[in-house]
């Protein structure tokens, strides 16, 4: 169970602050639903307290956790299948699992792709919100700007 100011993430939607925990009625079922601000965009996202797990929802990485991830960009490896609907399933299944270094792996391998053959809309939608997911959590973790995550993400990337 989260509390009010938890820094969590969920795996679609990126890291973000618990702004309240609200009971809500949809269906006809009265369930209890975090209200997650997500501080890039201001995005609001209700997530149900009692499927967090299923979900895949956990807490931010700490300081520590995130400065390993990035030392580690430069070092994963990337397996570019031709088949885009294949490479689309596989780095969606690796989004969802909310995995930092997984998602890393989608924004590398895309941004590697977009630079030598380029890549389809759906391809591109999923770079962006790859990235904003990791830069989301580097940003909370680090408690460092949206625009110096960025710059230390792409340099990793590189």
């Amino acid at each position: 169970m989260f509390c009010v100011g938890d820094k969590i993430t969920h795996p679609m939607h990126g890291a973000g602050v618990i702004d309240s925990i609200v009971e809500k009625k949809m269906n006809g079922v009265t369930r209890r639903y975090y209200i997650l601000k997500i501080p890039m965009g201001g995005m609001l996202v209700m997530i149900p307290t009692e499927s967090c797990k299923e979900i895949g929802v956990r807490p931010v990485v700490d300081f520590e956790q995130a400065e390993e991830v990035i030392s580690q960009i430069p070092h994963i490896k990337v397996d570019m299948t031709q088949n885009w609907n294949r490479r689309y399933r596989e780095n969606m299944l690796r989004l969802k699992s909310g995995n930092l270094i997984e998602v890393a792996r989608v924004v590398k391998s895309l941004m590697i792709r977009d630079m030598t053959r380029g890549l389809s809309t759906g391809e591109r939608k999923m770079l962006h919100s790859a990235k904003q997911i990791l830069l989301s959590e580097i940003v909370l973790s680090e408690s460092c700007s949206y625009e110096e995550a960025e710059a230390r993400i792409n340099s990793a990337m590189i």
